[in-house]
């Protein structure tokens, strides 16, 4: 978590690796405008092209987080929370495109037999290697 936000430094992390021309091409599909990515950037109320403007002058992690804490309107707050609690639970819903999203994602990444993997933040703690 990062300024209050959950996501945020996942976000700034693949910005990082786009702007280095480093960034996988399993994240191309979603990079800033569909999945978490735009879900973090209309919860925070700015364009992709700003926040991408952003990590490219902000050198550290720590310059960041001063800059949303002064430019991300803190009456977005419960647009954060929302953000918060909805994130890790992603694919527990019973919306059938979203169930089948999900057990496309696992099976991608050959883990489809893996029912620990509820979520989509559990799909990524796998493929990173912490679950």
């Amino acid at each position: 978590m990062m300024a209050g936000w959950i996501y945020l430094p996942r976000l700034i992390d693949k910005i990082r690796l786009h702007l280095a021309g480093q960034l996988h091409s399993d994240y191309q599909e979603n990079f800033l405008h569909k999945g978490f990515d735009a879900r973090w950037i209309s919860a925070a109320g700015i364009t992709p092209e700003a926040f991408v403007e952003v990590v490219r002058d902000c050198p550290t992690d720590g310059q960041i987080c001063d800059w949303v804490r002064i430019h991300i309107n803190p009456t977005r707050s419960s647009e954060r929370a929302a953000l918060n609690h909805a994130l890790p639970l992603s694919g527990r819903d019973q919306d059938p495109a979203v169930q089948e999203r999900l057990r496309f994602r696992k099976d991608q990444l050959g883990m489809l037999q893996r029912d620990d993997i509820q979520t989509f933040f559990d799909c990524i703690d796998a493929d990173e290697g912490r679950i």
